[in-house]
């Protein structure tokens, strides 16, 4: 068994209060539906990349992205707080397109499954 790196130790520290903060302590009305999803950070633990997703479209998501920038500063002094680290890691949030693409596929499926009917075999 390959025992987890400092980084992926400290990846899941500042998903597990990030997720605190956002439900507890940010007011930001562009961010009040967003969700973690993951933190990678890198290996000398100086870059943290928060992806997040939110309900809705486009146009919420780009206002997300707004939101976190804004509130960087806050979100980087309470991690620090929380946190025993030598170094804070600078933040840099995306957007995780990968619900939207699992989504997608899904509906793919559905829509052959729904094409081919119950009872059609290939041959």
């Amino acid at each position: 068994m390959i025992p987890f790196s400092r980084a992926d130790r400290v990846s899941g520290l500042i998903q597990e209060v990030l997720s605190e903060l956002l439900k507890k302590n940010i007011r930001d009305p562009r961010l009040a539906m967003a969700t973690i999803t993951s933190v990678k950070m890198s290996r000398d633990l100086k870059l943290a990349r928060i992806y997040f997703t939110i309900y809705g479209d486009r146009e919420k998501s780009e206002a997300a992205a707004r939101g976190f920038e804004s509130a960087r500063g806050f979100i980087k002094r309470s991690l620090a707080r929380r946190l025993s680290l030598r170094y804070m890691p600078d933040l840099k949030f995306f957007y995780d397109e990968s619900f939207e693409y699992g989504s997608h596929i899904d509906q793919l499926l559905e829509k052959i499954s729904t094409d081919n009917g119950p009872d059609h075999q290939s041959d």
